[in-house]
């Protein structure tokens, strides 16, 4: 089969590579029909180095089942299917708490499994990670499908464990797609002002459109001060961080209220970060976030997808090809994209 990696920073290949084979009686594969490049897949493509690659890369996928192992009941081949990007066996203690991200049985895709930039994968804990979509859904519904592989998933959790709450105070740092997804997710919560702090105007246009009361294009000490101005002063009582670098931190650390919440989905790309009396302690900041359980969030998050309610899949501005999924990196790298779709 033909499958992405990454070589090095800046050095994306599609390739042949061995066909996935179910490996466990848990295992199923899945031939994909919808893929995508994530923002979080920019990060190794900044700075993976030679001696790390090559790595299989892509973690959200739409399929079609083509093999089950021996375990696998709730499934059929020709079952149409969306995955999380985190596989799990949603019945440990951790998944039924709705932390699937925690699963002793569970692990990442493209982590020590292949990724979802590729004709085929092998699905671990296939019985609890995949969900089957109606066999006559309209294609068309399936960019905004996919999204709930992660994406939307990540930014309903990004206010969803910020608490967001009817009448609520939101700031959102990052306007990709994650950002704009919590933009969407806060107002389905009930958020009813909603900042969003992004300087890309195509991008903060979409999350005018997904509930965004404001805009805020300035960065750093002026773009916290334009929130307080916002606000009388106080800034947000939510935060929600989706880009994953300090600068953006510390930006949530400013625009937070005393008594708020600051809840971060961006990927962070730093180990220390200010959590003293000044930053958080002082002021009795909450700090939540981490990697979404997409998987407790899909089943309550598709009907709306599936009625036409929400329609996530607008974050997607350019379709590619398998092979042509090294130029859909590129041109998220130089923001000429907000998200890419690759179709098989």
């Amino acid at each position: 089969m033909r499958a992405t990696f990454m070589h090095q920073a800046g050095d994306v290949r599609v390739q042949d590579a061995p066909d996935p084979v179910v490996e466990q009686p848990t295992d199923a594969v899945v031939r994909i029909v919808r893929s995508c490049v994530c923002g979080s897949d920019l990060h190794p493509y900044h700075s993976l180095s030679a001696e790390d690659g090559p790595a299989p890369m892509g973690h959200e996928f739409i399929g079609v089942v083509e093999e089950l192992g021996s375990e696998v009941s709730g499934l059929s081949r020709g079952d149409l299917v969306v995955s999380p990007f985190a596989f799990a066996d949603n019945t440990c203690a951790y998944c039924r708490e709705g932390l699937q991200t925690s699963c002793p049985q569970g692990g990442f895709f493209a982590a020590g499994v292949g990724g979802a930039q590729a004709e085929a994968i092998r699905v671990p804990q296939a019985q609890g990670t995949l969900v089957k979509l109606p066999k006559d859904v309209d294609s068309a519904l399936l960019p905004s499908l996919l999204t709930l592989a992660d994406v939307y998933g990540t930014g309903y959790h990004a206010a969803h464990q910020a608490r967001v709450r009817q009448g609520d105070s939101v700031t959102v740092i990052g306007d990709g797609a994650v950002g704009l997804l919590a933009v969407l997710s806060a107002r389905q919560l009930g958020a009813e002002r909603i900042i969003l702090m992004g300087r890309h105007k195509n991008r903060t246009d979409l999350g005018r459109f997904f509930g965004a009361t404001d805009v805020v294009a300035e960065r750093g000490e002026e773009g916290v001060a334009k929130v307080h101005e916002l606000t009388g002063g106080q800034g947000t009582r939510a935060v929600l961080e989706a880009v994953g670098h300090l600068p953006a931190y510390e930006m949530a650390i400013g625009a937070v209220r005393a008594g708020g919440v600051i809840s971060r989905v961006g990927v962070p790309q730093y180990e220390e970060a200010p959590v003293g009396f000044g930053s958080l302690f002082g002021p009795n900041v909450t700090l939540t976030g981490g990697p979404a359980p997409v998987r407790a969030y899909i089943d309550e998050l598709m009907p709306a997808v599936l009625d036409g309610t929400v329609d996530p899949g607008r974050v997607f501005d350019r379709t590619v090809s398998l092979e042509e999924t090294p130029e859909g990196y590129r041109a998220m790298d130089r923001r000429e994209a907000l998200k890419v779709l690759i179709t098989l």
